[in-house]
């Protein structure tokens, strides 16, 4: 495993995947997940990208921030895109047009993963198209506007579900997608988040790896919309984690393995706090959506626990 400084170096300077010159917003952590996950391959990578913020931002006609052989889709097909391109891939060393070795990725943000695409990818992994899908999950469509989607959380007010006098914010829990991706029997399924390098670089390499489909979800603070200085997205990831909102836990050939167990596990306020898209929950009247919250996260935490422990396979 290579140290921090390695990472770094993998991921800076012209021989980078992924190069400076891309308009992200300030303080957004898209560039730093995507960076490590293609440093994380010892192999060449061929880049399927899906609209979202990360397309929008890094291929601005006439300039482009990437190094590395990329195409642009629309929000419904990535996965399937990348599934053709790996049966092309496939067929040509077959057939001896290339003897090359290749990783393909296939990268979305949560709005064309969890709901537009999420048939595409379905598909995709059932059919077992070896490629690794990465999702960076900040947690609504923040390229639009701030509408919810299915990885948007429990009591989180959008642009679509807005907090007002009828209103707490949405009313669902979000979809497990590590847990659905897990249920279609492929290989490996990883969650990570934005502050831990290490760990989204080792699962990133098992992703590629993986003797078939792979999908990494990777937390993505989104300084925008959810509202919060633009320093502190590593210091919301990480609370994420630290608050048992965001496990950070892997699914390899069936067996869950929890990466990060919180020795000091902190209060789900902690992580709201500071939010606008939660400002809401802390006004009197709305004290029971953070109870209801921490009791949905007390559940699930126990629950992964419990399958870990137990050995069940997915």
């Amino acid at each position: 495993m290579p140290t921090l400084q390695e990472i770094a170096l993998k991921t800076a300077g012209t021989d980078a995947r992924i190069v400076s010159g891309h308009r992200m917003c300030a303080g957004c952590g898209i560039a730093s997940v995507v960076k490590n996950v293609l440093a994380a391959s010892d192999k060449p990578v061929i880049v399927v990208n899906a609209t979202g913020c990360l397309e929008v931002t890094t291929a601005v006609y006439p300039f482009t921030a990437w190094n590395t052989p990329w195409m642009h889709l629309t929000f419904e097909n990535a996965a399937a895109v990348a599934a053709g391109i790996e049966s092309a891939y496939k067929s040509l060393k077959h057939r001896g047009k290339i003897d090359s070795e290749v990783n393909i990725l296939a990268v979305g943000g949560d709005g064309g993963t969890y709901d537009i695409g999420f048939q595409a990818l379905s598909g995709a992994l059932e059919r077992q198209h070896k490629f690794m899908y990465l999702v960076y999950d900040n947690e609504g469509y923040m390229n639009t506007g701030n509408q919810r989607s299915g990885a948007t959380p429990f009591g989180a007010s959008t642009s679509t579900v807005p907090a007002g006098k009828v209103s707490f914010g949405k009313p669902q829990w979000r979809k497990n997608l590590v847990e659905i991706a897990a249920a279609h029997r492929i290989p490996y399924v990883g969650q990570a988040a934005v502050h831990n390098t290490l760990d989204l670089y080792k699962k990133a390499q098992k992703g590629f790896n993986a003797d078939g489909p792979a999908v990494l979800a990777v937390l993505q603070p989104c300084t925008t919309n959810w509202s919060f200085d633009p320093a502190l997205t590593m210091q919301y990831s990480k609370l994420a984690v630290e608050t048992n909102f965001w496990p950070l836990y892997e699914i390899e050939n069936g067996v869950v393995h929890i990466t990060t167990k919180p020795s000091n596990r902190k209060p789900i306020e902690e992580f709201l706090k500071g939010q606008s898209r939660f400002k809401h929950l802390f006004r009197p009247g709305n004290e029971h959506v953070i109870v209801e919250m921490q009791k949905m996260i007390d559940d699930e935490w126990a629950r992964l626990l419990k399958i870990e422990e137990s050995g069940i396979q997915f």
